[in-house]
This record gives C-alpha cells, sequence and structure tokens, in this order.
C-alpha cells in the first residue's frame, strides 16, 4: 500500500468513536484502506484525497483534530491523550460531589422545599454532565443515536422527569468519575505501550569540515560522518570508521548484554552508545533505518485485527440497538398490555439503558492486541498483526529449518580428505574456485579457509595432476550453474569442476565415499573424477535444547527440516530431541512437507532464515523468520521476525500470543457475563441506577486494567 499516510487523531476519547470513523471512511469513496487504532491514536489511511477523509472525521467526530505527523512513529505525549485538562475534571468532579453530598445530607429538609431541592441536585447534575449532555446532543444532529452519551443522557433525564433526582445526579456523577479514572488507565496504557517502542532517535550528530552539527535524522544522506558519544542512541545504520564502543542493542533484540562494535562493525539505529566516542559512516537513509522499519511494522501491525477485535466491533454494531429496543419493550409493554404504572417500568428500562453500552469490550480488545504487539517488540520479537497473535495462539506445530535457524551457520572447515592422487591443497582449492560466486553459508566457508590458507597441508594419496590446474595463478569462468539444494557446476581453465553433496555425486554419476562424519559433507570432483571431500561443520545455537524443550512443554510438535543429509540431520534431530526430521530437501520438498503437516495438531508455524525458505515460510499458517540485525529479506517475507535470531524466542511468542488470547477472551466472557446477569436483574426491576453504572464503567475499567497485565 504505496499511498499509506499516517495522522493522528487528538482528542480521540472514545473507542467506540474510533469504530465509527473508521467505519464512515471505509464507505467513502476513494479511500483504498483506513484503520484507526484507538490504543495508538492513529489513523492509517490510503486515501485520495485527504480532505475529504479530515471532512469525514470532523463530521463524525467534531472535536477530533487531525494531524500529519511529518516525523512518523510513536510519541510519548506527557499530559493525557485526549487533549482535555485532567485538573479541569477534577475541579468538576469535586464541586458537583459536594453539591450532590449536600443535598443527601439535608435529606427531608430539602424535600420539603423542591425548588431549593431541584436547584441544588441540577446544578450538581449539570456540573458533571454538560459535558455528556452537549455530546449527546451534537451526535443526535448527526444521526449518531447509538452511544454511550445519548444513553446516559436519556437514562438520567428520565430519572429526574421521574422524580429520581438523587439517583439522577449520583449516576451521572459516577459515570463522570468513571470516566476521568478510565481515561487515567488508557492514557497510561498508550503511555506504557508507545515507551516500550520508544526507541526512535531524535537527532544527529552531523560531521561537516571538521564541525558538528546537530540535525534530525531524516537530513542525513547515504555516506555522511555522524559522530555517536556516550549515552546517545546511533541515529542511522552505518559503519564504524573510528573508535570501539559497546552498544546497549536491547531496544531491538530484547538482549541486555552489550555488544562490542569496532572500527569496520555495523551498528544499527536504535541501539544505545554505551562506551567511547565512535565516528559512523551512515549506510542508509533513514527511512530505510533499521529503527524505521521496526516502527513501520508495529505501526501496520494494528491496522490487521484479530478475529476477536472483529468480532467485537459487529456485536457492538447489534448489542446496542437490541438492548434499546428491549428497553423500550419494557417501558411500554408492562403499561400498554397490562396496565401498569408507567414510572416503576420507566425506571427499570433506563436501568437497562445504562447498562448497554459495550465501552468494556470495545476498549479492552483492541488494547490487548496492541499491548500483546508491544510487549513482544519489547523481547525482540515483531508481530506483524493482531491476527498473527491468534494463529500463534493455537500453533500445535513448529517446524524450524536447521542451518542458520537451529545452528548458528558460521560453518567452518573442520577436514579434508584427498583422494586419487589429489592433495588437500588441490581439494580446496578446486572447491574454493568453484564456490568463488555463491552466497552460501558452506560456500563461503570454503573459500574464506582457502583464502586465510587455515588447513596444515599435507600431502594426500599418491598420484599427479597437471600442474596449471595446481597453480592456479590466473582463471577464466567459462561457466557456472548453483543447482538448488544440490551445490555447484562450473568450467574454469578448461577442468569440469562439480562441488556438492552426495546427492548431485549419484546425479553426476561419479563414484565417491560415503562418509558418516559429524559435520556437513562436501564432495568435489574434477574432470569427473573424485578428487575428495570436504568436512564442513557448523554449531548448534545455545538455546535451540531450550526452545525445543520449551515449546513441547507449551505442547506443541517439533519438526526439522533441512536441505542437509539424512545422516547429518539425524544427528542434530538426536541431539534436540526434536519430534521427527526430514532431511535432503529441496525448498519445494519443503513446502511439500509443511502442506502434510497442516491439519494433523493445529496450526502450523516454520521459522527459517527468511531468504532461501521464503516459500515455506509464505504457505505455514504463520511464517517466523531469523531476521537477525538488520536483514531486510527476512523482515519483508515473515509474519512474525525474530530480531536477534534466537530460537528460544519462538516459544516465548507462542507464550505472549497464548496469554493475549487468555485475556481477550477472559474480558469478553467477564463484561458479557456481568452486563448480561445486570439486564436480567434490571428487567426484574432488582437492579437500580448505581448497580447499572459498575455494570458499565466497573466493568470498562477492570477489563482495561486486565489488559494491561499483559505489559508485564
Amino acid at each position: 500500500m504505496k499511498g499509506i499516510k499516517r495522522y493522528k487523531l487528538k482528542g480521540l476519547d472514545c473507542a467506540t468513536c474510533a469504530v465509527k470513523i473508521e467505519e464512515e471512511l471505509k464507505k467513502q469513496e476513494g479511500v483504498k484502506f483506513a484503520a484507526v487504532n484507538f490504543s495508538t491514536s492513529e489513523l492509517v489511511v490510503d486515501a485520495e484525497d485527504i480532505d475529504k477523509v479530515v471532512e469525514t472525521i470532523k463530521k463524525v467526530e467534531p472535536e477530533v483534530e487531525v494531524e500529519h505527523d511529518d516525523f512518523g512513529g510513536f510519541h510519548v505525549d506527557k499530559g493525557r491523550e485526549d487533549g482535555e485538562d485532567p485538573k479541569k475534571d477534577l475541579i468538576s468532579i469535586i464541586a458537583s460531589s459536594a453539591l450532590f453530598l449536600t443535598g443527601i445530607f439535608l435529606g427531608e429538609t430539602l424535600h420539603s422545599l423542591p425548588l431549593a431541592e431541584y436547584s441544588l441536585f441540577f446544578s450538581a447534575y449539570l456540573i458533571a454532565g454538560w459535558r455528556i449532555l452537549w455530546k449527546a446532543g451534537r451526535n443526535i444532529t448527526k444521526g449518531a443515536i447509538f452511544d454511550e452519551n445519548f444513553l446516559m443522557s436519556i437514562a438520567t433525564i428520565g430519572a429526574i422527569a421521574i422524580h429520581e433526582m438523587p439517583e439522577a445526579v449520583g449516576v451521572m456523577l459516577f459515570f463522570r468519575i468513571g470516566e476521568f479514572f478510565q481515561d487515567l488507565a488508557v492514557g497510561k496504557s498508550r503511555r506504557s505501550i508507545k515507551a516500550l517502542l520508544e526507541i526512535k532517535p531524535t537527532y544527529a550528530n552531523l560531521r561537516v569540515d571538521g564541525d558538528i552539527i546537530k540535525v534530525k535524522p531524516e537530513e542525513v544522506k547515504v555516506g555522511d560522518i555522524i559522530v555517536v558519544r556516550p549515552g546517545e542512541k546511533i541515529p542511522l545504520d552505518g559503519m564504524v570508521i573510528e573508535g570501539s564502543s559497546a552498544v546497549d542493542t536491547s531496544a531491538l533484540t530484547g538482549e541486555s548484554e552489550p555488544r562490542s562494535v569496532a572500527e569496520g562493525d555495523e551498528v544499527l539505529s536504535g541501539m544505545v552508545n554505551m562506551g567511547g566516542l565512535i565516528t559512523v559512516r551512515v549506510t542508509k537513509p533513514f527511512s530505510d533505518s533499521t529503527v524505521s522499519r521496526i516502527l513501520q511494522l508495529v505501526e501496520e501491525a494494528g491496522s490487521r485485527k484479530a478475529m476477536a477485535e472483529k468480532f467485537i466491533t459487529r456485536f457492538a454494531r447489534y448489542y446496542t440497538p437490541a438492548v434499546i429496543a428491549l428497553a423500550s419493550s419494557v417501558a411500554l409493554i408492562p403499561p400498554v398490555m397490562l396496565g401498569e404504572p408507567f414510572t416503576p417500568w420507566i425506571y427499570r428500562a433506563l436501568v437497562l439503558l445504562v447498562i448497554s453500552c459495550p465501552c468494556a469490550l470495545v476498549l479492552s480488545v483492541p488494547l490487548s492486541y496492541f499491548a500483546s504487539i508491544g510487549k513482544a517488540a519489547r523481547e525482540g520479537i515483531l508481530v506483524k498483526g493482531a491476527n498473527f497473535i491468534d494463529v500463534l495462539s493455537s500453533a500445535g506445530i513448529v517446524a524450524f529449518d536447521k542451518t542458520g535457524t537451529l545452528t548458528k551457520g558460521n560453518f567452518r572447515v573442520a577436514e579434508v580428505v584427498a583422494k586419487n592422487g589429489f592433495s588437500q591443497e588441490d581439494v580446496l582449492r578446486y572447491a574454493a574456485l568453484a564456490e568463488m560466486h555463491s552466497n552460501h553459508p558452506i560456500a563461503r566457508s570454503i573459500v574464506e579457509a582457502y583464502e586465510k590458507d587455515e588447513i596444515s597441508w599435507r600431502e594426500g594419496d599418491s598420484g599427479e595432476v597437471d600442474s596449471s590446474v595446481k597453480s592456479y595463478p590466473n582463471y577464466s569462468v567459462k561457466s557456472y550453474e548453483e543447482i538448488s539444494g544440490r551445490g555447484v557446476r562450473a568450467e574454469i581453465n578448461g577442468y569440469s569442476i562439480i562441488v556438492g553433496n552426495d546427492a548431485l555425486m549419484h546425479e553426476m554419476d561419479i563414484e565417491h565415499d560415503s562418509c558418516d562424519v559429524e559435520g556437513t559433507i562436501v564432495h568435489v570432483a574434477v574432470n569427473g573424477i573424485y578428487a575428495g571431500y570436504i568436512i564442513v561443520a557448523d554449531q548448534l545455537k545455545e538455546d535451540a535444547r531450550k526452545a525445543v524443550d520449551e515449546l513441547k512443554r507449551l505442547g506443541c510438535r517439533v519438526v526439522m527440516v533441512t536441505g542437509d543429509s539424512r545422516e547429518i540431520a539425524e544427528k542434530v534431530a538426536d541431539k534436540l530431541e526434536v519430534d521427527e526430521y526430514y532431511a535432503e530437501l529441496l525448498p519445494e520438498d519443503k513446502v511439500r512437507v509443511v502442506e502434510g503437516l497442516k491439519g494433523r495438531n493445529g496450526r502450523v508455524a516454520f521459522a527459517g532464515d527468511g531468504i532461501n525458505d521464503a516459500p515455506v515460510i509464505a504457505r505455514a499458517d504463520v511464517g517466523i523468520a531469523m531476521g537477525g540485525l538488520g536483514s531486510e529479506a527476512a523482515i519483508e517475507v515473515a509474519d512474525v521476525v525474530i530480531m536477534d535470531d534466537m530460537p528460544s524466542k519462538v516459544p516465548k511468542s507462542i507464550r505472549i500470543a497464548r496469554r493475549t488470547q487468555h485475556i481477550v477472551w477472559q474480558n469478553i466472557g467477564f463484561a458479557l457475563t456481568v452486563k448480561g446477569f445486570f439486564i436480567i436483574l434490571g428487567s426484574l426491576g432488582v437492579a437500580t441506577m448505581w448497580e447499572a453504572v459498575f455494570a458499565d464503567i466497573g466493568v470498562t475499567l477492570i477489563a482495561v486494567f486486565n489488559a494491561m497485565r499483559i505489559l508485564h
């Protein structure tokens, strides 16, 4: 969605209002996409005419101000997010409470003076409820009558009409008190969520002709030199060209252990310089920096709604009108059909109107999901949408790629074995020349071993090899072919070199050794003659076994899929004690395996390195990429990105998702149960206005505070 823009909605103090704005925008011609995130007070929209968008918002919610955020990203506002002054609210509440308590204290004395009673209670009522009454009247003129302001106004005005002045004032006052604490709770939760992601640097120290100038990160260009002092955030991705230090990467990875950097090392925006002064050459513009991509992903995640959010939006659309219809029936049918007096039945109907507000659900459910996404981001786990929280929570099978996911992927040549008259140096040289153009980790390890002369050369089996091939002062590549999942084939200086696994040797009909050793075996053949093999060792990640054990405790079946040989896969599988493994797989074979796993034990999550595993990541129910710091390909392809490559973050993400689901449905169940219970009591005439206020504001506050538990 290239036309996507983000706007701050200042004064958005109502979850139901956020739903109304979103639905109204989606109806407008020229609006391709619209999502309002109440948790962050933000609008994400793709529209041809932004003026029309602003006009629509003003029509639905005149008090909401639309502000374009040129700087982008999350902000932590110091005051309340809705633009109201909490001190003024508190003064109104105290003044109204004083008048209300005075009226209650005077009691019978005041009751004998009707004019004084009405003046006192009505003053308290207006002080507490003028804003609610004004909003209700404004919304009625726009055809929006099914909101909490309208319901509360009708309920309290009705109570005044039937001479229940203390209850009318009490309900409005306690509703206002509840709103005050609800606003504080929501504001706190917004700030807590945003503070988790407040990793965006605000300035850069740009070096220009020997001078240091403080500028916005957006103004720095690729190739510019910036200086990062101790304690400062690194503002842009780049390469250290002077100095050394330790950097705190916890904002990006969730890990507290500092990382040492020196000249030639890469640093990323969002890291904090903890030690010495470092000078950095910028390698990416701010818009493409790591911190910008992270913030963009988390912002966009709010627009991908979970099933529970969609359910609540649909539910609220029918629930409130249904309760109003029930209240109308209660107020009219018994008096008209049975000749009952109107007053008690109208009172019951007014109680139902107070109970019916769906704020507890409309507010707490989106807040829960956004808190979950923020919590995961703090742990170094980027979840690209609330819908993926749902899928993660129901994951029953987790499939891992081996190389670079369960293992470090830092291959090194452990041994070279020569055959048929070739020397160890010959075998490594031929392999290195053939692999020179490959980016595969195994290929790079072979090239590095040859270039660094890491092997102690010993003579191989007897036999002679053409000296022109041995010396290789210059070489020319006539042809080069990388065979996916097998190896490479190249023609260099007239010699045909084949480097690859056992399957490639069979495919090329070359007699070779069958090796049962620890490590990956790379066979080498020159001009159809088997030259020997290279043992390339990889190491398991320190937390790989922990990841498998934790997933099993969560009830997940753990599967390993790899393109490596069956012998190596079996050894790794035995060490990790995975439930099953599949070996010698091409990328398309991995897709077939994952397709076969679907439906066996819940949803299937696949964790891979995000590049050569792209097809299978796309086909899994939820694709998890071991993104690594700054891996663009991983961030693009997956639904979930593990920023520090730790497989133990996979069970952690599932645990966060399941806790979120538990709290979401806990809130839904609690709110519906309490409201249903009080609707029954209200219909029977047992519940009063006081209980109705608890069923509305009280339940909302409890649900919001319950959602806040996700952050801790």
